[in-house]
């Protein structure tokens, strides 16, 4: 017997270890803990001083004690969505091409969305 702990069709494929999970998986409970302490804030504070009608919520985010938590909420929703689905397209898809494609796609959406979000945000609570 061999003293390698690897398996007969790792070894064959020569697959192994990409050392590169624990990030994601430490960084995926960070924004998951982040996440549960930065919603329950928003939605509390959204029911109980948020005004009816457009003008109560556009009121609402202009504030900066609302604007700076929902933007970094927004932010580490899209981060922690990011890192989910690259690891669904990394286990699951097969073909280099179009795991390569997706990738790229996701890494861009949530770019674009961070972008968008945080520009609303932004001239929201800057009154423009």
């Amino acid at each position: 017997m061999s003293g390698s702990l690897r398996t007969p069709l790792g070894r064959v494929r020569g697959h192994g270890s990409a050392k590169a999970g624990t990030g994601h998986f430490i960084a995926q409970r960070v924004t998951a803990i982040a996440l549960l302490l930065l919603a329950p804030y928003l939605v509390v504070a959204a029911a109980l001083t948020m005004p009816q009608g457009y003008e109560g919520a556009y009121g609402f985010i202009a504030q900066p004690w609302i604007a700076a938590p929902l933007l970094l909420a927004i932010l580490v929703a899209l981060y922690h969505m990011r890192i989910g689905m690259q690891v669904v397209i990394e286990d699951y898809i097969e073909r280099p091409g179009t795991k390569a494609a997706l990738l790229i796609l996701n890494a861009f959406v949530a770019a674009s969305f961070a972008l968008a979000a945080g520009y609303a945000i932004i001239k929201l609570s800057l009154g423009a």
